[in-house]
């Protein structure tokens, strides 16, 4: 930890520890229907947690899953655990080409950024640079499902605000990451 803004007891701010959060999150906290709108005649009982977030994670671990015994059909058994999924990925692809190791973290960035969403905290989008104008003016736009840049200048052709994927905003964290550890190992 020992960064400038963390101290050794508080928690990783990783896409395992996001995803364990959501997991207790939805747990802890069942549905208990719609709050609003009007009373239905019939009334059924709802889920006992979030369906969409049990997806989530369910396809979260599935896509790391894939990803990983692509890399290494041995990889063994996926941890029971869904936030563990990410140590074994890792553990299981580090002898990977220098690619294949950055699209592993650039799926798990993507996916701290997904979980981080789903949880309501759209700010992790506010921390990073328009991959365009490389400004600090991103926000994300829950109807679009995507970042957009609010900078004025950064709009496409049709002058309509420019829009990134999450992936994108993953893939470009994990290039900036790595040219920082490039140059400070030289």
């Amino acid at each position: 930890m020992g960064s400038d803004n963390t101290s050794d007891d508080t928690p990783e701010d990783t896409a395992a520890a996001r995803l364990a959060h959501l997991q207790r999150y939805y747990r802890e906290h069942p549905v208990t229907g719609p709050a609003e709108g009007r009373r239905r005649t019939v009334v059924h009982p709802s889920a006992p947690l979030s369906l969409a977030t049990l997806d989530h994670v369910t396809a979260s671990v599935r896509e790391i899953a894939d990803h990983t015994y692509a890399i290494n059909p041995e990889a063994g058994p996926v941890p029971a655990t869904a936030a563990a999924v990410y140590d074994w990925c890792r553990e299981h692809t580090e002898h990977a080409d220098e690619v294949e190791r950055d699209r592993v973290l650039a799926v798990e960035y993507r996916h701290y950024l997904e979980h981080a969403i789903r949880a309501g905290d759209h700010a992790v989008v506010c921390k990073h640079r328009c991959p365009a104008c490389r400004t600090w003016g991103l926000m994300w736009d829950a109807s679009r499902q995507k970042a957009v840049c609010t900078h004025r200048r950064c709009t496409t052709r049709n002058n309509l605000s420019s829009t990134w994927s999450l992936a994108r905003l993953a893939f470009a964290h994990v290039a900036e990451q790595k040219n920082l550890r490039q140059a400070s190992a030289t």
